[in-house]
């Protein structure tokens, strides 16, 4: 059995970390796997959303598998990350498609790292997050110490990343690193309901939106606007050209659905 599954539906890439026995935890196998998956969904123009899961209902990925590791240390087949980071998505920076994480139980080290690079994530309530590397004489290399001060200010951020502490999925909510809590049993309803909520947009506008909020992140106001004012930022000069623009405009004023094609 593959390390790492993925299933089409319909629009919807569904990638599963598929290491249940080791709580999802990343070798340098899963590693290649996911980067693998995560390129092929980068380039299909008929994939407009991707989900990560972990396989067994206890883990979305404890993170590095500290076991490769150690045998790595000690002489072992090395310990690989792809350029592009952890599960192939920590360091891919020139992703403008839509990245979902489902966190059924633990999201630790570099599986939180992971759930941090997403769009979005939604999680049960069994859901805990931590970046314990200090614990064992490491750092959140994998985008954790950045990530973390953006998405929740410095003092709540070097509260995590200091002492290891985990953060039950309620308190995730209340602090703005997750986009939804609901019970376990209803995560799958729950991931239904976003995706059918993600896909009803059109594709283009929502790849346009996320290259300009990335685009735009680290820049004072004026020159964000600016950017994407100046033919900057090719997602959104591809969205304003597309055939899915004038659909929208049409469909709305007609008072029907939009049948986007993503062109």
């Amino acid at each position: 059995m593959s390390k790492v599954l993925t299933h089409i539906d319909g629009r919807v890439l569904l990638i599963t970390i598929n290491r249940p026995e080791v709580r999802n935890a990343l070798d340098s196998e899963t590693h290649r796997l996911m980067s693998d998956a995560l390129d092929a969904y980068a380039a299909d123009d008929e994939l407009w959303l991707c989900v990560l899961r972990g396989a067994g209902g206890q883990a979305f990925c404890a993170g590095g598998d500290i076991g490769a590791m150690h045998a790595a240390a000690n002489g072992g087949e090395p310990y690989v990350v792809p350029a592009s980071g952890y599960g192939g998505l920590t360091s891919r920076f020139d992703l403008d498609k839509t990245v979902i994480a489902v966190v059924d139980g633990i999201a630790m080290g570099g599986g939180f790292e992971i759930a941090l690079a997403c769009d979005l994530v939604i999680a049960g309530e069994s859901a805990r997050f931590a970046l314990p590397e200090p614990k064992i004489g490491a750092v959140a290399y994998a985008g954790g110490m950045h990530r973390l001060p953006r998405q929740i200010g410095m003092k709540r951020a070097m509260q995590l990343l200091l002492t290891g502490d985990s953060v039950h999925a309620a308190q995730a909510l209340d602090w703005g690193l997750i986009n939804e809590v609901v019970p376990d049993a209803e995560l799958d309803a729950a991931l239904a309901r976003w995706t059918g909520k993600l896909t009803a947009c059109a594709p283009l506008a929502i790849r346009a939106t996320k290259a300009c909020v990335s685009a735009g992140l680290d820049l004072p106001l004026a020159a964000a606007l600016a950017r994407q004012d100046t033919g900057g930022i090719a997602a959104l000069e591809t969205m304003r050209t597309s055939r899915d623009v004038i659909e929208g405009i049409a469909a709305f004023s007609e008072k029907r659905k939009p049948q986007w094609q993503g062109r």
